[in-house]
């Protein structure tokens, strides 16, 4: 039976997708005490990424926000595949967030935003963070967009 968090995502008109297996030697998610750090996640769908390129250039500010929304939902399956289940998720305390950006791009925090409002929606009051919104010159697979997130967890 799903949750509140995942009944919440049923609400949104969400589904919270499989973990994306790891595209190198690291794990999706590692749990260190109460705390759970999530690997960076790709805005990865059925296993690609349906756009590529840097935000300001092949990509939108408003198609990486989205993308970022996809980034945070990828991260939320991670922390459940090692919490068990998101009931269990005190609060957000971090999202690290890193735009593939054109040179002259400087909106970077608008487009975390897409992760930042997506875990707000979802986990209400639980889901206000600490962030960081981070320009590089490229992500892996030349995805827009990378985001990692760490979560407390309650006790089980």
């Amino acid at each position: 039976m799903a949750g509140t968090v995942e009944s919440r995502l049923a609400e949104l008109g969400l589904a919270l997708p499989a973990v994306v297996p790891p595209l190198a030697s690291y794990q999706p998610a590692v749990q260190s005490g109460a705390y759970v750090y999530t690997s960076g996640q790709l805005p990865m769908v059925d296993g690609k990424l349906a756009v590529t390129g840097k935000v300001g250039a092949e990509v939108t500010p408003d198609e990486a926000k989205e993308l970022a929304k996809t980034c945070a939902l990828n991260a939320l399956a991670a922390v459940k595949s090692v919490a068990g289940d998101l009931d269990r998720i005190k609060r957000v305390v971090k999202v690290v967030g890193f735009v593939a950006s054109a040179s002259d791009f400087t909106g970077q925090p608008a487009v975390i935003n897409g992760a930042s409002e997506l875990l707000g929606a979802v986990l209400g009051d639980k889901g206000v963070h600490a962030r960081s919104a981070v320009g590089v010159t490229v992500l892996p697979l030349d995805a827009p967009v990378e985001v990692e997130v760490q979560v407390e967890l309650v006790e089980a």
